[in-house]
């Protein structure tokens, strides 16, 4: 009498079911991680090391005085938000360039920011190269 069984336990693991768990967390982290905006201003900030070039249509200096400077002229915070929003109004995806000496305290560099942000202008913090 041959009492052999017929049906052996494999020792393989089937990683059908793991790939699609995996493609299914992957695909949900991609699509969640578009919805969070990590910076509520929108800055470009070149690095240092390198050359980024972008159109410029504004130019706004802070010198160590605190002094504001729309282009060439001087102007007090509240005229340059009138003067940003008049230029903005008038040109296509306008762009700020944001040129602050470094004794300038960041109070002051955010206040420009924000002006941008609530204008829903792009900004470039200038830097000289290394």
């Amino acid at each position: 009498m041959n009492l052999r069984s017929r049906s052996k336990v494999l020792a393989e693991f089937n990683m059908s079911s793991m790939t699609d768990i995996i493609f299914l967390l992957l695909i949900f982290f991609m699509l969640t991680s578009t919805l969070v905006s990590p910076n509520a201003l929108k800055l470009l900030l070149p690095n240092s090391s390198s050359q980024t070039r972008a159109k410029s249509n504004i130019a706004i200096s802070i010198d160590k005085d605190l002094k504001y400077y729309f282009g060439t002229d001087a102007v007090s915070l509240d005229e340059l938000r009138g003067k940003i929003q008049a230029k903005a109004s008038s040109e296509e995806d306008p762009t700020i360039v944001l040129n602050v000496e470094k004794s300038v305290p960041i109070d002051n560099v955010v206040q420009v920011m924000n002006i941008g942000n609530e204008l829903k202008v792009k900004m470039i913090l200038a830097t000289s190269p290394k």
